[in-house]
C-alpha cells in the first residue's frame, strides 16, 4: 500500500481516531457489566461463601485476557488490527445469555473465559491502533482518551448495573444491558473502523530506535525501563482484581445495599476514566518515571485505609484517591513502553506488558482470595497495599529516568 497519503497525528486522523474511542467506550462497558453485583451474584444465585471461589471468575478472566493480549500483540501485524476486534465482538456476545442462563457457578467461569479473550482481542486492537494513527507526539494524551472512554464506561455501567439490580433484583435485568453494548459494538466496528497497519509501515520508514533482540525478555526482565513499567502494571490489576472482588463484599458486611455499593464501587473507575483524559497529555510533557511512582504510592495508601473506614464519605473518598492514582499510571503505562520500542516491534511489546499486567487480576484475585479465606478480608487488603507501595520502589529505584530501549 502506498504510504505516501498518510499523515500521523491525532488532528489528521480524528475521525477514525473519535470511532475507536466510542467502540473503547463499548469494550469498558462489558467489564462494567460484572463490576457491581458479581461477587453477590455468587452468594446469592449459588450460595458461594470462600472468598477464593468467589475471586475464581476475576482468575478466568485475568489468565484469558491476559494470553489474549499477548497474541493480538503478535497476530496484529499478521490478520489486521480489524479483524481481531471484530472477533473479540463476536465472542462477546453470547456472555450476558450464559450468565442469565447459568444453572451453575462453572457457566459464570466460563462466561468470564470468554470475557477474557474478548477483552483481550477488542481493547489491546484498539490501543495499537490508536499509537499507530497519532505517531509520536500525542501518544500519552491518545491513550489517556482511550483509557478514559474505557474505564469511564466501565464505571458508568458498574453504576448502571447496581443501580438496576436494586431496582429489578440481580437477574436478568442487569446482563441486558450487555445484550446492548456489545451488538452496537460490533456493528460500529464492522461498518467504521478502518485498519491501520499502514500506518506502522509510514512511522517505520523514519523511526531510529533500535529494535530488541527478545520483545518478550526485554519487557519482562531486561530492559530498566520496559521491565519496570511491566511490574508495576503487574501489581496494578493485581489491587484491581482485589478492589474488584473484595470491595463490594466489604460493603455488604457493613451493611450498603446495592445503590451505595454501586456508587462507591463506580466512583473508582470513573475518577480514572476521566482523571486519564489529564494525565495521559501529562504523560508527553512531565517525568514518566514521576507520574508512575506518584501513582503507585498514591493506591498503595488509599487500599492500607480501606479496612480501617466504615463511613460512606471516607470510602467514596478513597475510591477516589484509588481512581486519580490509577489515572497517573495507567496511559503513562503503554505511551512508556510505545517510546521505548520500536513501530515494528511495538505491538509484540505492548501485548507482553499487558499479558503481565492482566495476569495481576489472576494473581490480585487468588492472593486476596486466600488470604481473606485464611486470615480475614482486612488482611488480604493490607497485604495488597503493602505490594503496591513496594511497587513504587521498584520504579523509583530501577527505572531510568530517560527513557530508551537500552
Amino acid at each position: 500500500m502506498n504510504t505516501d497519503s498518510i499523515q500521523l497525528g491525532l488532528k489528521e486522523n480524528w475521525k477514525q481516531f473519535t470511532i475507536l474511542v466510542i467502540v473503547n467506550a463499548f469494550v469498558g462497558g462489558m467489564i462494567g457489566m460484572e463490576r457491581t453485583i458479581i461477587p453477590q451474584f455468587a452468594e446469592m444465585e449459588f450460595g458461594i461463601a470462600s472468598k477464593t471461589a468467589i475471586l475464581s471468575f476475576i482468575t478466568a478472566f485475568g489468565i484469558t485476557k491476559a494470553i489474549a493480549n499477548y497474541y493480538t500483540g503478535r497476530l496484529a501485524n499478521r490478520f489486521g488490527r480489524k479483524n481481531l476486534l471484530l472477533f473479540g465482538w463476536l465472542l462477546a456476545m453470547p456472555i450476558p445469555f450464559i450468565l442469565i442462563y447459568a444453572g451453575s457457578w462453572n457457566w459464570v467461569i466460563f462466561a468470564n473465559v470468554l470475557l477474557g479473550v474478548s477483552q483481550g482481542l477488542t481493547w489491546s486492537s484498539t490501543v495499537v491502533m490508536k499509537i499507530d494513527l497519532v505517531g509520536e507526539k500525542d501518544r500519552g494524551l491518545a491513550m489517556g482518551l482511550n483509557e478514559f472512554a474505557g474505564y469511564f464506561a466501565v464505571g458508568v455501567v458498574a453504576f448502571l448495573t447496581g443501580y438496576v439490580a436494586n431496582k429489578y433484583g440481580i437477574t436478568p435485568y442487569p446482563f441486558y444491558i450487555g445484550i446492548f453494548i456489545s451488538v452496537i459494538g460490533f456493528v460500529l466496528t464492522a461498518l467504521w473502523v478502518k485498519d491501520t497497519r499502514a500506518f506502522v509501515h509510514k512511522e517505520s520508514a523514519t523511526d531510529t530506535t533500535e529494535q530488541l533482540k527478545n520483545v518478550f525478555l526485554e519487557t519482562t526482565f531486561k530492559n530498566k525501563t520496559l521491565s519496570s513499567v511491566t511490574q508495576a502494571g503487574l501489581i496494578n490489576n493485581l489491587n484491581d482484581g482485589m478492589i474488584w472482588g473484595l470491595l463490594p463484599i466489604i460493603l455488604v458486611s457493613l451493611n450498603y445495599n446495592n445503590e451505595s455499593i454501586g456508587i462507591i464501587t463506580a466512583i473508582y473507575p470513573t475518577v480514572w476514566g476521566i482523571g486519564q483524559l489529564f494525565t495521559g497529555k501529562m504523560s508527553d510533557h512531565y517525568s514518566k518515571k514521576a507520574m508512575l511512582f506518584w501513582g503507585m504510592l498514591a493506591q498503595g495508601l488509599a487500599i492500607l485505609l480501606i479496612p480501617y473506614s466504615s463511613d460512606f464519605y471516607v470510602l467514596a473518598s478513597l475510591s477516589a484517591i484509588l481512581g486519580l492514582g490509577t489515572a497517573l499510571v495507567y496511559p503513562t503505562f503503554l505511551s512508556t513502553i510505545a517510546q521505548a520500542s520500536s513501530p515494528k516491534q511495538r505491538a509484540e511489546s505492548i501485548g507482553t506488558f499487558r499479558l503481565w499486567r492482566d495476569l495481576g487480576y489472576a494473581f490480585g484475585a487468588v492472593i486476596s482470595g486466600i488470604t481473606a479465606d485464611l486470615f480475614g478480608i482486612d488482611y488480604a487488603i493490607l497485604l495488597i497495599g503493602v505490594l503496591t507501595i513496594g511497587s513504587s520502589l521498584v520504579i523509583k529505584f530501577r527505572m531510568p529516568e530517560k527513557i530508551s530501549n537500552n
